[in-house]
């Protein structure tokens, strides 16, 4: 007990041309700033997994394939999660969705919060992904950011930068300042919960 928790910053799309590289680097800079708590970037081009097709929900049995056992072991050595999502079709990407299939009990009882980005902010696909994360056992929280399209079009076509919107980063330290809260609590939670057991 007593290290400081881990946060994932996970990357959830892995088209070429995505979006999501500046606000996975804008909020790893803010992110980085903090001293209670450690935060890296994972990237689910990393983790190149086919559609999920193993014999069983690893709710019951591990996966089979290696990267998505990878992929298991690093959800597993995180506390938290920051999860940056895109809004296909009024949902998350299909390559995020697949990469939680993969994985059951490293996550459970962790919390998540997210960046998001599309239409109405990437709302849509955040309120999926809250059902998604639910039945992980994650405890999904209150204030995620959203980034409209007003501020993608800027960037996309005005050359603009995640630093013309300063109203985000304080949306983004509201955000990051509940997670850590959670993060703390739940993995204090956690290690008591293992030491109880292992007595």
């Amino acid at each position: 007990m007593g290290h400081k928790p881990k946060i994932g910053i996970i990357v959830g799309t892995t088209r070429q041309g995505r979006f999501a590289d500046g606000p996975t680097n804008w909020i790893a800079a803010i992110a980085g700033r903090r001293t209670d708590a450690e935060f890296e970037v994972v990237d689910l081009r990393d983790y190149p997994m086919p559609f999920f097709e193993e014999m069983g929900s690893p709710f019951y049995v591990p996966p089979q394939n290696e990267i998505a056992l990878k992929w298991a072991a690093k959800m597993d050595s995180l506390d938290g999660y920051i999860f940056i999502t895109a809004e296909y079709n009024h949902s998350v990407s299909g390559v995020l969705k697949n990469a939680l299939d993969y994985a059951y009990k490293e996550f459970n009882r962790k919390p998540a919060t997210f960046v998001a980005y599309g239409g109405t902010g990437g709302a849509r696909a955040v309120e999926h992904l809250r059902h998604i994360l639910a039945e992980l056992q994650v405890a999904s929280l209150k204030f995620p950011v959203h980034i409209g399209m007003n501020e993608m079009l800027g960037i996309m076509r005005e050359g603009k930068t995640m630093a013309d919107y300063p109203y985000l980063d304080d949306t983004a330290e509201k955000m990051l300042d509940e997670l850590l809260w959670w993060t703390h609590a739940l993995k204090t939670a956690r290690e008591s919960a293992d030491i109880r057991a292992a007595a």
